[in-house]
């Protein structure tokens, strides 16, 4: 996917003002114009300079396209850094077209995080818009529950019409067994409303923190899980991590490298629970002695082992 410098594109400074931004889509605008343009590939340039608007124009997705940073290049291939937009409060502004008319770039960053509504300026005791955010949890704490502080960061027009960032840190309840990808709703706590509207609401979807030791996928956890080669082939008993705490599993005799053991309802909790997955790794142990080398070749001699026996000839 090809990054897309929007201030380029509408040819102003990263630090132009909403004004300029202005003026210059509308000179480009009236330049490229599909109806009256003669210029070549008037079409496609007046679809670009029409996504950086946008983006530039809308003080919220103009500092999030900000924390990207200036490191890429037009042109090169681009996926969002992981995570870019968590934290971050995104309110339902409105797109002047669907977010999936735009490049796959403009959809990458924006088209899980919008919503496509418009409101009247005229409008009065207009309800506020809803914000969005996404905020990173332990995956124990879906398992404990509990309330957290989260700090949220979100923008507001300064004087000169610049995008502020500030914070806010707010207190949140997150219930035992959610889920990555599921929300939850903070009445109230989204921007506030027009001629005496209510505020909008705070809906926060769930993303886990990358995790050393387990991978989720819906309610079930997979956990890989070193073996010695002793323990595979003849069968044990091991402790084994869990979000919960340690439980002992029996590892099988005879077990092989990459073979699931499934430890029933041990995954993210529920009325109907998740499973926890324990995908065994056997790890060879290092033949860095003449001890260790001795015994290799012991092996060799006394085992009728052929790995590529099934291969053939």
């Amino acid at each position: 996917m090809e990054y897309k410098d929007y201030y380029q594109i509408i040819d102003v400074p990263r630090d132009a003002t909403q004004d300029d931004i202005k003026r210059a889509y509308r000179k480009l605008a009236r330049k490229y114009h599909p109806d009256v343009s003669k210029e070549p590939e008037a079409e496609t340039r007046f679809k670009e300079i029409g996504e950086a608007y946008e983006v530039l124009k809308d003080p919220e997705k103009r500092a999030a396209y900000d924390r990207l940073g200036t490191r890429w290049q037009s042109g090169q291939e681009f996926h969002p850094p992981p995570g870019w937009d968590q934290g971050y409060e995104f309110h339902g502004g409105g797109f002047s077209q669907a977010a999936s008319q735009f490049s796959s770039f403009f959809e990458s960053l924006f088209g899980g995080n919008q919503q496509n509504r418009r409101y009247r300026d005229q409008d009065l005791n207009l309800r506020g818009e809803d914000s969005h955010a996404k905020i990173l949890i332990a995956l124990e704490d879906s398992f404990q529950g509990g309330v957290r502080s989260l700090t949220l960061q979100h923008t507001e027009r300064g004087p000169d019409g610049r995008p502020l960032i500030k914070e806010r840190t707010l207190n949140v309840r997150i219930p035992k067994g959610i889920q990555q990808g599921q929300h939850i709703r903070l009445a109230g706590q989204g921007s506030p409303g027009a001629g005496g509207g209510k505020a909008g609401d705070l809906y926060l979807e769930i993303v886990f923190k990358p995790h050393s030791l387990f991978k989720v996928e819906d309610k079930d956890i997979f956990l890989e899980l070193p073996v010695a080669p002793w323990e595979a082939a003849l069968g044990a008993s091991i402790p084994v991590p869990t979000p919960a705490g340690t439980v002992d599993l029996k590892i099988p005799a005879g077990s092989r490298s990459g073979q699931k053991l499934r430890l029933k309802e041990r995954g993210i909790p529920a009325s109907t629970p998740g499973d926890l997955y324990v995908v065994l790794q056997i790890v060879l142990p290092a033949a860095d002695t003449e001890q260790a080398r001795s015994l290799y070749r012991e092996m060799e001699q006394k085992l009728a082992f052929n790995p590529r026996a099934k291969m053939g000839s």
